[in-house]
């Protein structure tokens, strides 16, 4: 579309130069497509740089030109220079306009001063724009020098405003807005008729709403432009209207209006007008509201943490005796103590109950640390302790950890690694989280330590120790806090006033705390310190607080708290980052700044619940390091340390800004508050703040630069503005003026602001981060838009509209394309030089993550079909919750602002609004989404006063106008306000053009007329105590109110009522009123004959806008009723079906509307009724109603319910059923089908509910209200008659399902996919035990043959009910894995045989058939073949009520509720609203109906729709109850166990079970049946309990499971006794049903008037046309073969569902797990009972006696062992005499639970070499569970348990090696401990035995000795990472083979062992002095004895011959 040629264009030709210097003093402009750019500065040349053809491709323009230069010194400024650039293509908004500043000078080269880049996205859009800012220089750091300059564009096509020549060399004069944007996604319907409207002036760039076209050949929507007038007049905003259109837009008006349009626009992308119409945001003047109120953080809530710690092992440490701390917060409890071991098996159970604020619990730390050897008098050491936050189990799927294994570390040895592991499991549940226990077995793949670690997915198994740095600066902004008394006492006195505060920063993290100094009296402490925490990283608890307190003598008390959450500062990708902070600052927020000695809201200070004001901000950072453990100068202590810290460089240049604000409305405010006059205050941080305001920061700009030029450039920064001089002047003027409030209504008040409105303005100084404010804001609108985009679809879907899979894809489009902006965007960020770390590395993360989000969403848009719907929303719904946690930025800039009402001073209520949503921005994504627009803001009550009932009430509902910028942004701050006013300022600023005004005053306005049609409300909020409501509905909208009538005693008011409210005065221009009328508040009340009405809830709509000079004509008017959801604080509280109009009254008065025509009912008075084109279109339905019966009626008033009768109402007709005479004898209705006709709408969304009321009809003609039930949707109740194709299976062919045993190895279910008239076979296996025997012995009895020993076949005498029960337990959790997609392809086969197509009707079952047949294919997975050998049942996880919907195929159970619902948040639940229940059904249809029906053979016209319904009388039926054992009980003692028994109550039958409780057990096994009689209806609620026993006292109730009997009994699905597997009429699966199979099927086909069934020759039965073959032989105890038709019968009862029109899946034999619950803790569960319930009629003959499923007596067993020789023992003692290294060797062993019973072998003293023999055989007779793998003892816990105790326990064996020791204690020297179950393979010499056994358990083959029954080899001791041998043989006997077979202890008789062969040394040495001086002194030291002999002889030679020979020599010399 080309644009006329401009008459500029003409003298440009090709050989100009690319500038024109324009030699006259006029302002040049350049123009970029046609680009004009006005500079206020200095640009230069610069040299072409290389590559400037790549540069466009890049999205940048070099754009080039040169302005006159000034050389006179000083400010450099520049006469202003234009510059116009043609351009060749349009500009793309991402490109960027870049000017550069040089210094000139003539000699050297220009040197660069500074740059100022733009992107041009705003030019595009608006044609003109003006900026001023600073310039950066080289280090991308901002100077002091400021830029100005003044763009346009004008596109080629002149989408973007034309302008002439002379346009541009004048003053711009105003020129239009243009539309053209660059296409973005469509999120707007074009409608099809506009108006040009002309601009009023003044006005020359409004932004308009950010829409766009796509057209699908991608040009810029030239097609959609074409049909615009572009010239001066501009395009209503009718084109962005989402209302326009009828709110269901089908499909095919779609396409024709894009045909109108003359553009491809695609049906995906057009967006349909949300069912709540307030929630789309139509245009650009106004924000939507938010619609919950009530503040719910900080509410108190009940939580419980349950942990079992199971065991542990690998514990580090020799013969510890270890326990385990639980310790959940402040709780700790301990389990037992396990003697010598290092494996512990504990089992035990702990629960800990809290009743705290969701904040607080979730950062409470679980901690679970093993202790050694603790007792009363020593505290014991830690071995290892493993630290979590409840937050973290909380985020888990299910709220829980199960069977998983936490790592143990120490954490004052950080170098030590690993002290073992503990496996335990955790959950945390709130009320109504129901937690799901994977089913409990025998546990194997749980030995697989490293892959079920307790981690959170993503977290790595080895965790290292980090040190977190976490660096305190400073803080300001402190407020006053005189909390204690002695500061007024001191100031009073000695007139101190000093600041009143003594701050310091306490950090809190993973259960440790650290603090900073005390800063005595300080408003701005100054810290610079840091504290150091150590701890595993990543670390498992995700915030950190940090808390600024005030010091006190008397308490500390919080100033303000903030968290960081980890997970918002760190990114675990691989891209990744460590947790990384600042230094930033952060804002804390919390109670009012007022101060009083006792502050109501301290809460909010410590971090718990939502802050009502600023209360301080902090400087600080936190960085990560993560320790090498292995230097060994770490500090290896996690104590806190706290030192000195440097103070940080700047954190961002200060800016200065500004907030805007106007009041445009105030109304709804509450009359409680009173008539004195009210006044506004808005903050932002303490500026504004009127008790301690700031001014300029001169002091603090010292500060926060840190250096001189810094604040140099503060004072240059006014001089740029023109405005600068009275800038300084202008003082903020934070609140407005004090009015008095008029009478709305008897609730509220509002405030005089009509055509004058109050406005506020504040200048404030932050550091300018905005960056990243607008980068959250980028994400955030992605997500508002897809948000709503996802409304949409869901709201399709919900409606049944058709193609919401297109709007699926056009939100994807929207996402992919707005994730890529992001990308652009976020990568032209200006590198700051203020950026933090943080900050780089979340840009990279955040822009990685879109555009991954974008190439995704991109895909999934290919991959949206309708079948693949809902997946693909789940994953869209993720993409959000991704976005929402993105967008939120973790450190803070500015802070937000609040808004507080005041009444006479004192503040009443608040309002918070987030600073990043109302920052502007030029570039239009990054502004707030509430920035220049108009905002309506409820108020509400501060802290706790917030909670339940006050904060449903609005305080205040304001219309206001907020904008906050740079202050040099400023001149657009009036942008957004509706036009037509006139600016009120002050007397300092009445020249100056930017000075704000202090009000506006309006000039125009316009009157409507408001029309609001209120059809009807429906499932209300039960306000009285009826359980019903009186409800009127009040309309509020600007200053006036009215309401509709009060309807009595219902909760779905029928209004049908128009309230007209006319002269409503709107000001501001006519158009926009028609893009943007003010919102509308419904409020739903409940009138009371006294007092005050309740309040039901709320919602708000926008109306549809005719202005005077449009048609009351199609498609917008007359408007269709639309549901608004309700709402009540947070919870939805129904919906109202209502529409809404508001008809400009033009200069003809009100005679120019449309007429109300419609009659004025006489008899109600002079109301309307909702029109006629607005009510919807009726037709005549008949509703049938089933009348079965009452159950469970309560007294009413004391009195007990005795002649009841149900009263139906629906749109105003009804029916009554027949009284019940004595509702105790008989509760059932004596007529059970009654009809009615009534006028329903044709679209069934619009359907009334029906209501259903019971009554109680007392003497004299009164009547009681019992209870009431409102069935919201009758949806589920149309009749739809079968589509005449599909129903008449024409039974001409026959389709043969045949059932051949033949491949026993594979089961597989099929699915029947078949037409009717085909000839198929279609295979479908039956298990046949007698078949597949005798396969299995051809075979040679081996399963392939895969394992040597193969488990033998278990013989049929063994097998019994818990064989069964095992079996099918293993199965269930194979499925549990194939489920998860490992054996897709053997779980079905489908055989689809079709001749033509197979029908439509069939076509649409598959895939629930699919589901279902998945569900039931479960049983009957392929494992290895010997698991066929037994019959199974299925175990369903859930009650069978959830598999068969609630069995209420026809009889459907309706709660009666009375009461009203409580206002606390712990709503009363529904369950103690609960007075009965009321058994019947309806069916709706419209008259007539077709004949057919009413034609067939046996119609009987009484019973209308419901045929073939059985009788009401009552009937006596026998109830079995099967209870098998119950899990995970809540203990109820203080010992942490429970003694529980089981209690049964059906009727007037109570069983007690109590001497048979089961002591100190939390998982009991009953294994008990229990046989009632009753009677139906009367008996029909079965009560199942389990009760803790009590010695002394009543016994306490742990919790009970209801079943409704009845239902069962009448179901369809046949759920009186379960069908089993296979037919067999002896042994442990034998048929327990009364009726055989085949008596079961003939009565099945009667009743569905099915033909057959037909039993033919060659096992062949034909049922309707399905032929099925089976087995024909059963065989009997004494094996003889007897011919039956049971087995086919039984076929084709567990294929009853592929039976055409009758068919259904039947109950099969199976036990349901139910969660037991009660009463006192509402919706938590206390544990789950497995069970199953039996009944047969007693008119019928009795059934055979129950199944004995009494729990297996454990199997006594006797385990003999046998210990040869050790080998390479550790050497442990010096030798007293000699030296050596020696040891005294013995070694002892006992199965685990029985320490008491260990034995010892006798010692082998003295092994010189570490080897030891024994012969030694050690007996350990124990009670063994097979199916369980447990050993069970029996024994009493303590000498005051009243009785023994019984604990299941793993089999293990332990061994240990010991040095024997005499005077000291023995020596541990190294044990193993043998799994019996599963243990390697002895070695079969001592040399081949190595370590690897035990650590490699995987790759070894593993043993049973169940299975082996003997075995010999050695095994490795562990033992300080060396390792010993010892050879053992185990045996392995029965009780009785051991008694056959005898052996003694050690090596006695009978069966005695030889001694054993030890060397001579082998010995005590003080016991046989001899032979140790023989043996020890003897052999070794011989030669040493004989050489020391003759030493010793010389020795004394010498000394007699010194000592004699003196003497001698005397002698001789004497010569005597």
């Amino acid at each position: 579309m080309g644009t006329p040629p401009l008459p500029w264009a003409a003298h440009s030709n090709a050989q100009q130069p690319l500038l024109q210097r324009n030699p006259s003093s006029e302002p040049v402009y350049l123009i970029l497509g046609l680009l004009v750019v006005f500079i206020n500065l200095v640009p230069a040349n610069r040299a072409p740089e290389q590559g400037e053809g790549a540069s466009r491709e890049q999205h940048t323009r070099a754009v080039r030109g040169r302005a006159e230069l000034h050389p006179h010194g000083g400010e450099p400024s520049v006469n202003p220079a234009t510059f116009r650039w043609p351009v060749a293509s349009n500009i793309d908004g991402n490109e960027i306009l870049e000017i550069q500043v040089f210094n000139y000078s003539k000699v050297f080269t220009n040197r660069l001063i500074g740059t100022f880049q733009m992107v041009l996205q705003k030019v595009v859009e608006e044609g003109q724009v003006e900026v001023t800012d600073t310039l950066i220089d080289d280090n991308n750091s901002a100077i002091q020098t400021s830029i100005s300059i003044e763009i346009r564009y004008q596109a080629l096509d002149g989408t973007v405003g034309t302008w002439n020549d002379k346009e541009f060399l004048e003053t711009p004069s105003v020129h239009s807005e243009g539309d053209g944007r660059y296409p973005l996604e469509t999120d707007s319907l074009l409608s099809s008729h506009r108006q040009g409207l002309d601009i009023s002036p003044g006005k020359s760039n409004q932004q308009s709403a950010e829409r766009s076209f796509r057209s699908r050949d991608g040009e810029a929507g030239k097609g959609v432009f074409s049909a615009m007038k572009l010239g001066k007049t501009r395009p209503t905003k009718d084109d962005h209207r989402k209302q326009d259109e009828p709110a269901v837009l089908e499909a095919e008006d779609l396409d024709r209006k894009a045909m109108r349009q003359g553009c491809g626009l695609e049906p995906d992308t057009i967006s349909l007008a949300s069912v709540t119409a307030v929630t789309t945001n139509v245009s650009n003047k106004r924000s939507k509201p938010d619609i919950k109120m009530e503040p719910s953080a900080g509410r108190p809530m009940d939580y419980q943490v349950s942990i079992t710690i199971i065991e542990a092992r690998q514990l580090v440490g020799l013969n510890m005796d270890p326990m385990v701390c639980v310790e959940v917060g402040e709780e700790k409890k301990y389990t037992s103590m396990k003697e010598s071991t290092n494996c512990p098996y504990y089992n035990e159970y702990f629960v800990f109950d809290f009743h705290v604020p969701p904040d607080v619990m979730f950062d409470k730390i679980i901690k679970l640390s093993v202790i050694h050897s603790k007792n009363l008098l020593r505290s014991g050491t830690l071995v290892g302790s493993f630290k979590m936050d409840v937050g973290t189990v909380y985020t888990q799927p299910e709220h829980q950890f199960y069977h998983k294994w936490a790592i143990l570390s120490d954490p004052e040895d950080l170098t030590a690694g690993l002290k073992g592991y503990l496996k335990c499991d955790i959950a945390v549940v709130g009320k109504g989280d129901t937690i799901k226990t994977p089913h409990k077995a025998n546990e194997t793949d749980e030995d697989d330590i490293e892959g079920n670690l307790l981690l959170p997915d993503g977290v790595p198994p080895e965790r290292q120790w980090a040190r977190f740095y976490i660096k305190i600066y400073r803080a300001e902004g402190l407020p006053r806090m005189n909390t204690s008394i002695m500061a007024n006492v001191k100031k009073a006195f000695i007139g101190d006033n000093k600041d009143l505060v003594d701050p310091y920063v306490q950090v809190a993290f993973a259960g440790q705390k650290g603090k900073t100094s005390i800063q005595k009296s300080s408003y701005e402490p100054l810290w610079n310190e840091q504290i150091i925490f150590t701890e595993m990283f990543p670390p498992l608890c995700k915030r950190i607080k940090i808390q600024i307190r005030d010091s006190d003598k008397v308490n500390d008390v919080a100033i303000g708290t903030h968290f960081i959450d980890l997970r918002k500062i760190s990114n675990e990708g691989d891209k990744g980052f460590l947790p990384t902070f600042g230094p930033a600052w952060v804002n804390m927020y919390g109670s009012t700044r007022n101060y009083t000695l006792m502050d109501e809201h301290q809460e909010l200070n410590e971090g718990l619940g939502e802050g009502v004001s600023f209360r301080a901000r902090l400087l600080m950072s936190l960085a990560v390091e993560i320790l090498d453990t292995s230097n060994p100068e770490i500090n290896s202590s996690t104590e806190v340390q706290v030192e000195q810290a440097t103070s940080p460089n700047c954190t961002g240049k200060m800016e200065e800004f500004f907030l805007f604000g106007a009041f445009l409305e105030a109304t709804m405010i509450d009359r409680k508050i009173g008539d004195k006059p009210i006044n506004f205050e808005v903050t932002i941080g303490n500026y504004g703040n009127q008790i301690d305001g700031m001014t300029k920061p001169i002091m603090q700009k010292k500060k926060e630069g840190g250096n001189g030029d810094e604040e140099e450039s503060e004072l240059l920064r006014n001089s740029s503005e023109d405005e600068g001089d009275e800038d300084g002047e202008l003082v903020s003027v934070s609140s407005s003026q004090p009015v008095k409030p008029l009478v709305t209504d008897r609730n509220y008040f509002h405030l005089p602001y009509f055509e004058k409105k109050p406005c506020i303005y504040i200048k404030s100084w932050w550091q300018d981060q905005r960056r990243r404010l607008y980068n959250a804001n980028i994400m955030d609108k992605i997500a508002d838009k897809l948000e709503e985009g996802l409304n949409d679809v869901q709201e399709m879907i919900k409606t049944e509209k058709p193609h919401p899979e297109r709007r699926l894809r056009g939100v994807l489009e929207e996402l992919s394309s707005g994730c890529l902006r992001f990308v652009t965007l976020a990568d032209k960020d200006q590198h700051h030089s203020s950026r933090t770390r943080l900050d780089r590395e979340r840009l990279k993360s955040c822009m990685r993550e879109l555009e991954n989000m974008g190439q995704q969403a991109a895909t999934l848009r290919s991959q949206v079909k309708k079948n693949t719907m809902k997946d693909k929303l789940k994953v869209v719904q993720n993409f959000l919750q991704k976005l929402r946690f993105l967008a939120d930025e973790p450190q803070h800039t500015i802070p937000d602002i609040f808004i507080w009402m005041m009444s006479n001073n004192k503040r009443i209520a608040y309002a918070r609004v987030p600073s990043k949503d109302i920052l502007y921005s030029i570039v239009d994504e990054e502004m707030g989404k509430d920035c220049a627009k108009v905002k309506t803001i409820f108020l509400k009550l501060p802290g706790k006063r917030g909670f339940g009932s006050a904060g449903w009430t609005v305080q205040a509902k304001m219309e206001m106008y907020l904008w906050l910028g740079l202050n040099k942004q400023r001149k657009d701050f009036l942008s957004g306000l509706p036009c037509g006013f006139e600016e009120k300022k002050t007397a300092r600023g009445q020249k100056l053009p930017s000075f704000p005004p202090i009000s506006l005053l309006y000039t125009k306005k316009q009157v409507f007329q408001l029309r609001a049609h209120m059809y009807q409300a429906r499932s209300l909020f039960a306000a009285d105590s009826s359980g019903l409501s009186d409800p009127f509905a009040r309309v509020f909208f600007i200053s006036q109110s009215q309401c509709t009538e009060v309807l009595n005693e219902t909760l779905c008011p029928t209004w049908d009522q128009l309230l007209v409210f006319d002269n409503v005065e709107l000001y501001g221009e006519a158009h926009e009123m028609r893009d943007d009328p003010p919102i509308i508040v419904i409020e739903i009340y409940d009138q009371d004959t006294v007092g005050k009405a309740d309040f039901m809830g709320r919602t708000f709509a926008k109306p549809v806008v005719k202005m005077s000079d449009e048609d009351y004509c199609p498609p917008r008017f007359p408007p269709q009723l639309e549901y608004y959801q309700i709402y009540r604080g947070n919870s939805t509280a129904g919906d109202l079906l209502a529409a809404f109009e508001l008809l400009q009254i033009g200069p003809g008065g009100k005679s120019d509307l449309p007429p109300i025509d419609g009659p004025t009912d006489m008899d109600r008075g002079p109301i309307l009724p909702v029109p006629l084109g607005i009510r919807p279109v009726l037709s005549k339905y008949r509703v049938e109603i089933l009348f079965w019966g009452l159950r469970d009626l309560k007294r009413v008033n004391l009195a007990q319910v005795d002649r009841p009768r149900v009263d139906i109402e629906c749109a105003g007709k009804g029916v009554q059923s027949a009284l019940i005479q004595n509702y105790k004898k008989n509760p059932n209705f004596s007529t059970l089908v009654k009809w009615f006709e009534v006028d329903l709408p044709e679209n069934e969304l619009l359907h009334p509910p029906l209501n259903i009321r019971v009554v109680d009809c007392r003497a004299f003609g009164r009547y009681t209200l019992v209870g009431s039930h409102a069935v919201s949707s009758l949806r589920k109740f149309i009749y739809r008659p079968p589509d005449k194709k599909a129903e008449h299976w024409n039974m001409t062919g026959e389709i043969v399902v045949n059932m051949e045993p033949e491949v026993p190895i594979k089961k597989m279910e099929t699915m029947v996919k078949l037409e009717a008239n085909s000839d198929a076979v279609v295979k479908v296996d039956v298990t046949d035990e007698e078949k597949e025997k005798k396969k299995k012995k051809k075979k040679g009895g081996g399963g392939g043959g895969e394992e040597e020993v193969e488990e033998e076949e278990p013989d049929e005498s063994m097998l019994d009910w818990w064989s069964k029960y095992f079996a099918s337990i293993e199965t269930m959790k194979e499925v549990g894995v194939c489920r998860r997609g490992v054996c897709r392809g053997e779980e079905e086969n489908f055989v689809s045989c079709s001749k033509g197509q197979a029908k439509n009707k069939e076509k649409s079952k598959a895939p629930k058939d699919d589901k279902k047949k998945k569900q039931q294919a479960a049983p009957e997975l392929p494992e290895k073949n010997k698991k066929q050998k037994i019959d199974e049942l299925k175990v369903f996880s859930k009650e069978l009520e959830t598999e068969f919907d609630n069995f209420e195929d026809w009889l459907h159970t309706f709660n009666l509720l009375r009461g009203k619902i409580g206002d606390n948040d712990d709503n009363a639940t529904e369950e103690e609203r609960i007075v009965g229940r009321f058994k019947g059904s309806m069916c709706v249809y419209k008259v007539p109906l077709p004949d057919d029906i009413t034609k067939e053979p046996g119609y009987d016209p009484n019973f209308g729709m419901f045929q073939g319904i059985p009788s009401n009388d009552p009937i006596n039926v026998l109830v079995r109850v099967y209870v098998v054992r119950a899990t995970d009980l809540h203990p109820a003692d203080i010992n942490g166990k429970a003694d529980p028994y089981i209690a049964i109550k059906l009727g007037k039958t109570d069983i007690k079970d109590k001497e048979n409780y089961i002591s100190k057990q939390l998982n009991p096994v009953f294994g008990k049946s229990f046989d009632i009689e009753a009677t139906f209806p009367m008996e029909s609620m079965l009560t199942v309990a389990v009760y803790d026993w009590d010695l002394v006292g009543t016994d306490d109730l742990i919790g009970e499971t209801k079943i409704d009997l009845e239902n069962r009994y009448y179901s369809k699905h046949r759920a009186t006794c379960g069908v089993s597997q296979s037919y067999a009429i002896y042994g442990y699966n034998t048929w327990r049903d009364p009726m055989k199979p085949s008596q079961i099927l003939s009565k099945l086909c009667k009743e569905g008037k099915v033909d057959g069934p037909h039993f033919g020759p060659g096992g062949r039965v034909k049922v309707a046309n399905r032929v099925f073959t089976g087995p024909t032989e059963i065989e009997d105890e004494n094996g003889q073969k007897k011919q039956t038709d049971e087995h086919l019968a039984l076929t084709v009862l567990r294929h009853w569902d592929d039976i055409p029109r009758a068919g259904c899946k039947l109950v099969p034999e199976h036990v349901e797990t139910r969660p037991l619950l009660n009463p006192d803790k509402p919706g938590i569960e206390q544990g789950r009972l497995e069970m199953w319930v039996d009944m047969f009629p007693m008119d019928m003959p009795a059934p055979g006696p129950a199944i004995d499923i009494s729990p297996r007596k454990p199997k006594k067993y006797e385990l003999r062992v046998i210990v040869w020789n050790t080998d390479e023992v550790i050497l442990e003692d010096d030798d007293y005499f000699t030296g050596e290294k020696s040891s005294d060797i013995f070694v002892r062993g006992w199965l685990k639970g029985q320490q008491e019973d260990k034995q010892d072998t006798d010692v082998h003293y003295h092994s010189l070499t570490g080897e030891g023999n024994f012969n030694w055989r050690y007996i350990f007779p124990f009670d063994y569970l097979m199916a369980e793998e447990r050993i069970v003892i029996s024994k009493k816990e303590s000498m005051f348990s009243w009785d023994e105790t019984e604990y299941k326990i793993p089999a293990r064996l332990t061994l240990q090696v010991w040095d024997a020791d005499h005077f000291s204690a023995d020596d541990f020297l190294g044990a193993i401990e043998l799994d019996l179950n599963r243990f390697p393979r002895g070695a079969k010499t001592s040399k081949q035995c190595s370590l690897e056994m035990v650590t490699n358990e995987a790759e070894l083959p593993m043993v049973s000795i169940f299975k082996q029954k003997r075995v010999k080899g050695w095994w490795p001791f562990v033992a300080r990472d060396e390792n010993d041998e010892l050879e053992v043989t185990l045996h392995l006997l029965t009780a009785e083979e051991a008694e056959k077979s005898p052996a003694g202890l050690a090596r006695n008789e009978p069966d005695p062992l030889e001694k054993p062969n030890r060397p001579d040394t082998s010995f005590i040495w003080f016991l046989n002095p001899l032979k140790s001086i023989k043996y020890l002194i003897c052999t070794r030291y011989k030669w040493l004895i004989i050489k020391i002999v003759l030493a010793l002889l010389l020795i004394v030679m010498v000394a007699l011959f010194l000592y004699s020979m003196p003497g001698y020599m005397v002698k001789k010399l004497l010569g005597a």
